[in-house]
């Protein structure tokens, strides 16, 4: 059975359709890429998945069960996390503290058992020599490492990334790969929507073509990305 199943989400606001009759399905462990232009319903996937969005039409399964109605803390709770665009961390918090209130929360953890297992993500993430640093003090790099670092304390078995490499430099963004790749070793499912074509492809093992709220294409990452089909929705030219 899929870890994720999407069947013919619908969502339009206006005349503007963010999803159109979408459907996709991912694997327990899996790792999906997805991209497509600006505008082109990709967030606005990610907040139907996540409980954001109420989807107008169409189904979400997680772990078998129907979650299309189910609000954003319960699917979290399911084992659902995600990652946003512009990080908003709890600014006068320590980054200890962010992932405390994320485990405790997220994963419904008492406080005292979690300071063990959120050191532990601190340092996968890189964060652990900062954990009693303000998070409103951070760099961008440290504030996208946090970003990611909350949403693994709620002990996700989906992750979503939202162009978490998004204002990184190339340096940078090599070494939040790694992060990913290392989470991906641990089995965790991630579906990862980046502007940066080239980090996906480094990280994924699947690539989904989102364009106008359609889906446009779905394989392997490189024969994506070099199609003729990619080049004429980012492009605007016939190839």
């Amino acid at each position: 059975m899929p870890l994720l199943v999407v069947e013919h989400l619908c969502k339009s606001f206006g005349a503007v359709k963010v999803a159109d009759d979408f459907s996709f399905s991912l694997e327990d462990g899996e790792t999906l890429g997805i991209i497509g232009p600006n505008g082109a319903g990709k967030t606005s996937l990610f907040n139907l998945i996540s409980g954001n969005l109420r989807a107008a039409s169409g189904h979400i399964f997680f772990r078998g069960k129907d979650i299309t109605h189910a609000r954003s803390d319960e699917r979290c709770r399911a084992g659902m996390g995600r990652t946003y665009q512009i990080p908003q961390p709890f600014s006068k918090m320590t980054v200890l503290e962010n992932c405390v209130v994320s485990a405790a929360f997220g994963a419904g953890k008492s406080e005292r058992s979690c300071y063990d297992h959120c050191a532990s993500i601190l340092k996968r993430t890189g964060l652990l020599k900062k954990a009693n640093v303000l998070a409103g003090s951070l760099t961008l790099l440290d504030r996208k490492a946090l970003e990611l670092a909350r949403a693994l304390s709620a002990s996700p078995k989906l992750l979503l990334l939202d162009e978490i490499a998004g204002g990184l430099t190339e340096y940078e963004a090599q070494e939040l790969i790694g992060i990913i790749q290392e989470i991906r070793a641990t089995g965790t499912a991630i579906i990862w929507i980046e502007h940066i074509v080239h980090a996906l492809v480094a990280a994924v093992s699947r690539l989904i073509v989102i364009n106008f709220g359609a889906k446009a294409m779905d394989g392997d990452p490189t024969e994506v990305v070099n199609s003729a089909e990619v080049k004429r929705i980012y492009m605007g030219i016939e190839v």
